[in-house]
């Protein structure tokens, strides 16, 4: 259970934020155009998971090596530049996600202190914005996890 969890966190996570996305919007939308009625919630919870998929996609994309990349120059560079090239990426991409989650615990530590409140529905902004830090970790294991498996098998 465990290793299926490890290799398809993202994946179940991300389908089950997706469908309450859609379902939500959907019953936004059926409701507006049937009454007079709108819920104002429901772009709030959209919008926050809407972040969180993207970090859990990022996640995903270097799990399984498939985020963006420059191959027509990167596959024709001696495989010593290549390799060079392939652990300069990992270690700017570790500074960035590792920037972003010191800054998305600062702000998750402001909003907590602050007490901010959501508009819509009125709970901590907090819940919402611990994701990015939790989420960049999540990347950052991936992006190592993924560093590990590439120089083992000697694909980079």
């Amino acid at each position: 259970m465990w290793r299926y969890l490890d290799t398809r966190f993202e994946e179940m996570l991300g389908s089950v934020l997706l469908a309450v996305m859609v379902t939500i919007a959907f019953v936004n939308v059926i409701v507006r155009y049937c009454t007079s009625f709108s819920f104002a919630w429901t772009e709030e919870l959209t919008v926050n998971f809407f972040v969180w998929v993207v970090l859990l996609g990022t996640a995903r994309a270097f799990r399984d090596g498939g985020h963006l990349g420059m191959t027509l120059l990167y596959e024709t560079l001696p495989r010593g530049v290549r390799c060079a090239c392939y652990w300069l990426g990992i270690g700017i991409g570790i500074v960035f996600f590792g920037a972003l989650c010191w800054t998305g615990t600062l702000e998750v530590l402001d909003e907590y202190e602050l007490e901010a409140i959501s508009e819509s529905l009125g709970i901590p902004v907090w819940w919402y914005t611990i994701a990015t830090p939790l989420f960049s970790l999540l990347i950052i294991w991936r992006m190592v996890q993924r560093a590990f498996a590439d120089l083992r098998s000697g694909n980079y």
